[in-house]
């Protein structure tokens, strides 16, 4: 194969290296849909979250079912119809049709119940922009409804790595309010309506979150009982680094990590070799490997060339090599070693975001007082937690106010799924899941039971005490 094809590969390879999972923005839906995003009630009382998607709008409920509407025939004032989850075949679970936007119905059936006529939830919602070090970010206050009296709990929501705008994405906006929790979201910078570059940069993000925080209780003053931050995934480790730096009142950590951003991809890489039937003996080398790619992303791919070299001279040719994958090990190792070391370093560096290689969570942890929530994908691929787990329960050992939730048959996200081949099919969140979220954070404790979730409250113990890990 020519020099310049090999060059290409090469190039293509380090050009999808990344720090943590991205997802590229979606299209613009019409208008004529676009509009019926937002939170909905039926007359029975079943709440309904929609939020634009680039071919449909994606439902969520209380209970955690949810799915896609989706156009059909290219008419937006037919009926949208929706399979359960991520399905892309199977039969349709829930069906939905609109009046025009101003006239605020909608009829809508979901599994084999009754069409119901729906209106909006009359929560109160006011569009914002804030500066966090100079750089404008768009938020949202959302409000539960009129009836609600005297102060409220707020929850600032605080994203997870991808791309896409929390405006459009986040369905706690949402739930949370429907429950009496105000929520405020906010596009991260460099994405939807924000400023700045889009960053990774955890200290950063973590400055946003408190400025969001500032900014939610200029709108609302006196507004709010407690107050706090609500982290999923990346936002595990942002979350928390936010309230060391505010006087926020509690923490939620939605299957997040407490390691540091680089065991996310040792571990992918283990837990895939695991499941393909590798040993400790293979497993012991792959971690030669994911140490070499550690260092090469932790410097900046100004260290790490000879370790990652000496790792293919020594197993390049076994049989288990090729099939490391995780977040970044998979990639890295098939770059061919001929390649300019300067020019993966030049394209390594057009893809850097600022991920905070350096971070290590649990000094945070250690030294939080206020209560901590953690909730675990019990199946979690993307954010594999033996490890966090282990540092979670001994922090809870030491006398730190965490209580944990796992729920079993759930992948990141909290979703529960379909096995298809090597794939997940993503179908629901499990029950209980959304109605925990709240209920914890109007009243901090584990209390009664959440659907399938294995409860581990925190002991009634000194709050003072550090932990061993």
């Amino acid at each position: 194969m020519p020099a310049c094809r090999f060059l290409a590969l090469a190039m293509a390879a380090l050009l999808t290296v990344t720090a943590c999972s991205r997802e590229q923005p979606e299209a613009e839906l019409s208008e004529a849909l676009a509009c019926q995003a937002g939170a909905w009630v039926t007359a029975d009382g079943t709440v309904v979250s929609l939020l634009p998607v680039d071919d449909g709008l994606r439902w969520r409920l209380l209970d955690g079912r949810g799915g896609k509407f989706q156009v059909q025939d290219g008419a937006p004032d037919d009926a949208l119809q929706s399979r359960e989850g991520r399905r892309l075949a199977g039969p349709v679970v829930a069906t939905a049709s609109f009046a025009p936007c101003d006239e605020a119905r909608m009829r809508i059936q979901l599994g084999d119940g009754p069409a119901e006529d729906a209106t909006r939830l009359p929560l109160v919602q006011r569009e914002t922009r804030f500066t966090s070090d100079g750089v404008g970010l768009q938020g949202r206050l959302v409000l539960p409804t009129g009836e609600a009296t005297g102060p409220v709990p707020l929850a600032v929501l605080v994203h997870g790595s991808g791309r896409e705008s929390g405006l459009d994405e986040y369905p706690l906006q949402h739930l949370l309010p429907a429950q009496g929790v105000a929520v405020f979201v906010y596009d991260k910078r460099g994405t939807g309506g924000s400023d700045g570059d889009y960053s990774q940069d955890f200290r950063l993000l973590a400055a946003d979150a408190v400025a969001a925080l500032a900014h939610a209780r200029q709108l609302h003053p006196d507004g709010f009982s407690r107050v706090g931050f609500v982290g999923t995934s990346q936002g595990g480790w942002v979350g928390p680094l936010a309230a060391s730096r505010s006087d926020a009142d509690y923490v939620v950590a939605l299957y997040g990590m407490a390691e540091n951003a680089l065991a996310e991809d040792r571990e992918q890489v283990l837990n895939d070799l695991r499941a393909k039937g590798y040993g400790d003996d293979v497993l012991a080398k792959a971690r030669e490997a994911t140490d070499a790619t550690a260092l090469l992303m932790a410097s900046g791919f100004t260290r790490g060339f000879d370790e990652l070299q000496a790792v293919h001279e020594r197993h390049g040719r076994e049989p288990w090599f090729d099939a490391m994958q995780g977040e970044f090990t998979g990639q890295l190792m098939r770059i061919p070693a001929w390649t300019p070391r300067w020019l993966v370093r030049r394209i390594a560096a057009r893809q850097d975001v600022g991920t905070s290689w350096d971070y290590e969570p649990m000094p945070v942890l250690q030294a939080l007082v206020v209560p901590q929530l953690w909730v675990i994908a019990g199946d979690d691929r993307q954010a594999p937690n033996v490890e966090t787990l282990r540092r979670l329960r001994a922090l809870q050992a030491g006398g730190r106010p965490l209580d944990l939730a796992v729920f079993p048959g759930t992948d990141h996200g909290i979703y529960e799924y379909e096995q298809d081949g090597d794939d997940r099919i993503m179908l629901r969140n499990p029950d209980g899941y959304f109605r925990m979220i709240a209920d914890w954070i109007k009243t901090p404790g584990l209390r009664g039971a959440y659907g399938s979730a294995i409860l581990e409250p925190a002991p009634a113990s000194d709050t003072t005490a550090a932990p061993p890990v």
